[in-house]
């Protein structure tokens, strides 16, 4: 039977390194490349032409959502799974936005893995129970989330949900450890949304991110409805 062709692609080689032990013991894979980083990724799947990428999202020079966004848009594009430690909703959401056509997390089972490898494969979508409650109560919100953004400033920043909620608590002066207890995430997980959200507003320090709210009364107006 021919094996099912695998790009992986996360910045750690200890993770790269056990899901490849994990995936070629099965005997249905073969790990034909990895990539440390987004670019890499999308430059390796461009010439070695997998059937899945499986990539994470936070990683150095292009992280897994801008690699997926584009490679979407490639004639041909390779499918692509997520696999991240993040259980945020704006993470699974944005994931799907960008064309993934699953997401698991990193505590997985091997035996989840694989299924989720196999339906993706075969041309479906997968995503873990846990995902998939999410997903779900995101669509019972929908309705809420429109009321909401029309009666909101208008989000030119693209800020989601949750870096709303995490801008603020910064502007409040709250720090990082303190935001991951009350919001019961990882310190990691903070850091990667404030990286975004930096990004977003094209700052490059809390100084200049508290310049711009106050030089923006839309902006201030539209976190204080997180």
């Amino acid at each position: 039977m021919e094996k099912i062709k695998v790009v992986l692609a996360d910045d750690h080689v200890v993770v790269r390194s056990g899901i490849r032990n994990l995936l070629e013991n099965e005997g249905e894979v073969e790990v034909i490349g990895e990539a440390a980083n987004g670019e890499e990724a999308i430059q390796l799947v461009e010439k070695v032409n997998p059937d899945l990428l499986i990539i994470d999202i936070r990683m150095p020079v292009m992280n897994g959502l801008d690699a997926t966004k584009k490679l979407n848009q490639l004639k041909d594009p390779t499918k692509v799974l997520i696999l991240s430690m993040h259980d945020d909703e704006d993470y699974i959401l944005q994931s799907i936005e960008c064309g993934a056509s699953g997401y698991l997390l990193k505590d997985t089972s091997k035996d989840e893995f694989m299924k989720a490898i196999r339906t993706i494969f075969q041309g479906g979508q997968y995503f873990s129970g846990d995902i998939s409650q999410v997903l779900v109560k995101s669509y019972l919100n929908v309705k809420d989330r429109k009321v909401t953004k029309n009666i909101a400033p208008t989000n030119t920043y693209e800020i989601t949900k949750r870096e709303k909620q995490i801008l603020k608590m910064i502007s409040d002066g709250i720090g990082n450890k303190e935001i991951a207890e009350q919001l019961g995430k990882s310190i990691r997980t903070i850091e990667t949304h404030r990286f975004n959200i930096m990004k977003k507003l094209k700052v490059s320090n809390v100084v200049e991110l508290l310049k711009k709210l106050e030089e923006e009364p839309g902006l201030k107006q539209h976190i204080e409805s997180a």
